[in-house]
């Protein structure tokens, strides 16, 4: 756990720059989607798929490593009762995690949020409202994550570094804006399908996680739903259970800073 500590005081320090060099490093997309999502701009689908994406280290859905981390997600928040409840599960775990915050919501719940940061949490940029990106302007994009980067910064005493659009869909403008921007666009291991923002039972999402872990998964989860949740009911299960496992519940940029150290490791 005091390995654990430094690990997330060093990764709030040196992500930045880890981020910086990834993001600078890729050349700007002409034209991509998600899944063959014709972009906005106009054109033929182009179905250049995760691993073009991966490759390019335009976005990320998962840091594959050796041994036992895992970083759990929590999009659409803060709600003024699901998220403290979140939040006092993950400490009774020593358990750490990334949430996606909206703007707007930061701006309604700003407590919370600090509270978020201050627990050793990690805070991200979900845009401003929510608004799906796929089909708005340069400056409708760059607006949304800048008024977002605002909010969330001034609430939690720390800007984000990291970036998910909403509802998991982008296109070339949208990486590219989020780059510009500074921020890494994140999203999340396609083989964990809790789909708790449907509310599908406490069980079905207990079972999209805990069905297949791997070292190193982003873990998609909301800390709100319209509607009860049944993510807190879930926690309930999957971190005692993972905890017992040996996994270690980390931020995303701990992941990439984990995935970094290593590789310079093995490099020197």
């Amino acid at each position: 756990m005091r390995h654990l500590k430094a690990l997330a005081a060093a990764g709030r320090i040196a992500f930045k720059s880890v981020v910086a060099a990834i993001l600078f490093a890729a050349p700007v997309m002409q034209a991509a989607d998600r899944g063959g999502t014709v972009d906005a701009a106009g054109g033929a689908p182009a179905f250049k798929g995760r691993a073009y994406y991966e490759s390019r280290g335009e976005a990320i859905w998962e840091v594959p490593l050796e041994g036992k981390f895992i970083a759990l997600t929590f999009d659409d928040g803060p709600d003024p009762a699901d998220t403290p409840a979140i939040l006092d599960l993950l400490a009774t775990y020593g358990a750490r995690a990334t949430f996606f915050i909206t703007g707007k919501k930061a701006e309604q719940y700003p407590g919370i949020v600090r509270r978020e940061a201050m627990e050793g949490h990690e805070v991200a940029n979900h845009t401003y409202t929510h608004r799906m990106l796929l089909h708005c302007t340069e400056a409708q994009i760059r607006g949304e994550i800048a008024m977002a980067q605002k909010s969330i910064g001034t609430a939690a005493g720390t800007e984000p570094v990291l970036f998910r659009p909403p509802e998991g869909f982008f296109n070339a403008r949208v990486l590219t804006v989020g780059r510009e921007e500074g921020l890494m666009t994140v999203l999340w291991s396609w083989h964990h399908p809790t789909d708790d923002w449907a509310r599908p039972g406490v069980n079905h999402i207990v079972k999209g996680i805990l069905g297949d872990v791997r070292s190193g998964d982003i873990v998609l989860l909301h800390d709100f739903v319209s509607g009860k949740t049944q993510t807190v009911d879930a926690l309930r299960i999957i971190l005692p259970k993972l905890t017992e496992e040996g996994y270690r519940f980390v931020t995303v940029s701990e992941l990439l800073h984990l995935k970094n150290s290593k590789t310079n490791m093995v490099n020197r």
